[in-house]
């Protein structure tokens, strides 16, 4: 028998290269927001994370309604709903969880359901988002919660609501660990950033791969390096509450706090990282910010468009020696806005230097 050729050779070890499976659970309260706004993600996009065409990432299978195009829930090339089955069977290893949308009380009601993915194959019946995760999460790798709703609760979890929604930490427990040991991955947003979302995903999957250290998180489970700032700090309007100038309506380019905008205080980055390929972000297109990445949203932040309390006192004192550094720049500016003394206008060379001797 002949040896094999190098493509068969490579072709062997594209096969017995190990998968790591991405199960996407999108049935939790939520408006798949987060869904669609990773399709715009370019750093990295969900395409490159999904063909593999990143350095050292690992062979990845992803099973996300948006994108599983052949399948159907119970037809087509391939059954959807079947790798979940296989993952609770123990029959996928490793794969990454991620749960989009808020985890409502199944105990609070008295007949039927508030949200499920498929059927129990055993009752045939649907299987509550709740229960996907007490049989999934055990057996999971990591589990990422995306979005606002996923990480604690949302819009559903708001005072008043009958469904007793929560975040997926709420659920499981703050002090969660996947039996590789890592906690819940929150990465939040009303909808989520799309290149946050993309790259936690590339970040855990490069962990899972033993490329990356522990994922660094701070106390409410977000990655550090995205969320360690808050959006004043990288607001392009910034200068103008230093400077003691507010917009008092929409339209202005000058700082919105005294409009509503949360920003000094709430840990997000789209000012710096904007929208789609950088560009765009709420308040660097004139919106306020109604802190969408913060735990107490929308509960703590409500009314919107109401200056917050903390920022009548600042603003206030920003207003008064705002003006002083505005006239100690001002007059600086009209120092330095002109040519050096040595310097004339006109076409007469002259250097400035002086001669030693």
């Amino acid at each position: 028998m002949s040896a094999p050729t190098e493509s068969q050779q490579s072709t062997s070890q594209t096969q017995d290269e190990p998968v790591v499976h991405i199960l996407w659970i999108n049935a939790g309260l939520s408006c798949d927001g987060d869904s669609v706004a990773l399709t715009a993600a370019t750093q990295p996009s969900i395409e490159e994370i999904v063909l593999g065409a990143l350095p050292g990432l690992p062979k990845v299978a992803v099973h996300w309604p948006l994108i599983d195009f052949e399948c159907g829930p119970m037809q087509g090339a391939d059954v959807f709903i079947e790798w979940f089955y296989k993952a609770d069977r123990g029959e996928l290893d490793p794969f990454v969880l991620v749960v989009e949308g808020s985890i409502p009380n199944e105990s609070i009601k008295q007949e039927g359901y508030w949200c499920g993915f498929g059927n129990n194959p055993d009752t045939g019946q649907p299987m509550t988002t709740s229960e996907w995760l007490d049989r999934l999460a055990p057996k999971a790798t990591a589990i990422l919660a995306a979005g606002t709703c996923a990480t604690y609760g949302g819009i559903h979890a708001m005072a008043g609501n009958p469904t007793g929604a929560m975040g997926v930490a709420d659920y499981l427990g703050w002090d969660w660990k996947s039996k590789a040991g890592l906690p819940i991955v929150n990465v939040p947003g009303c909808p989520i950033q799309p290149d946050n979302l993309s790259e936690t995903i590339l970040y855990l999957l490069y962990q899972v791969a033993g490329q990356a250290p522990m994922i660094p998180l701070d106390e409410a489970l977000r990655p550090t390096w995205l969320f360690g700032q808050t959006v004043h700090e990288g607001c392009d309007r910034a200068g103008y509450y230093e400077q003691g100038q507010f917009a008092t309506e929409y339209g202005s380019p000058k700082c919105l706090v005294k409009i509503g905008c949360w920003g000094p205080v709430v840990k997000c980055n789209v000012p710096k990282r904007g929208w789609i390929n950088g560009v765009g972000g709420c308040p660097n297109v004139g919106g306020i910010c109604i802190a969408c990445t913060m735990p107490g949203f929308p509960d703590k932040f409500m009314p919107f468009m109401d200056e917050p309390p903390g920022a009548r006192i600042s603003a206030t004192a920003s207003g008064a020696y705002g003006v002083l550094i505005r006239s100690l720049r001002e007059f600086t500016l009209r120092t330095l806005d002109k040519e050096p003394k040595w310097r004339k206008k006109g076409r007469e060379l002259l250097t400035g230097y002086k001669a030693p001797w």
